[in-house]
């Protein structure tokens, strides 16, 4: 998984440590990570103190790749940022993207509904047609018994 994060030293250690401040949940989503959270480097390892990095940690914590953040940085500026938006656009926006998930959740329900009244339906005529073949079946019989 993929985080970004701010390189420290921790001083009772004399060690760098990287402290985890963002993960990366989908391509274009992160969520800041609330909690103070450290991954100690290997004691030969020194960088710039503050230095922002991404940080691609396996499943059980190990670290995969560390790189500087400064290029993936410049690049959210460029992509999101030089637009001219201002923070009650992006909210706007937000708020329109909310509300076509909220359609798109009461349609998605509309259909699921709709759907297990067809099926419903579709058993009452089968049914039906059981009933219906029983019934001629028993006219027949009566039929040939009374001939």
């Amino acid at each position: 998984m993929l985080y970004l994060a701010q390189v420290n030293k921790n001083e009772f250690l004399d060690k760098y440590q990287l402290r985890l401040l963002a993960r990366q949940e989908t391509q274009n989503l992160w969520v800041v990570i609330p909690e103070e959270s450290f991954i100690l480097l290997d004691k030969g390892t020194t960088m710039s103190e503050n230095l922002l990095v991404l940080v691609t940690l396996s499943p059980t914590g190990d670290i995969e790749s560390l790189e500087d953040a400064s290029n993936w940085v410049l690049n959210l500026v460029q992509t999101f940022l030089s637009v001219g938006m201002t923070s009650a656009e992006l909210q706007e926006e937000a708020e329109r993207a909310e509300g076509w998930r909220q359609s798109l959740t009461l349609q998605n329900q509309d259909l699921a509904r709709r759907s297990l009244e067809l099926e419903a339906r579709r058993e009452q005529i089968q049914a039906l047609e059981e009933n219906l073949k029983r019934d001629r079946n028993d006219h027949h019989r009566e039929s040939q018994d009374n001939s």
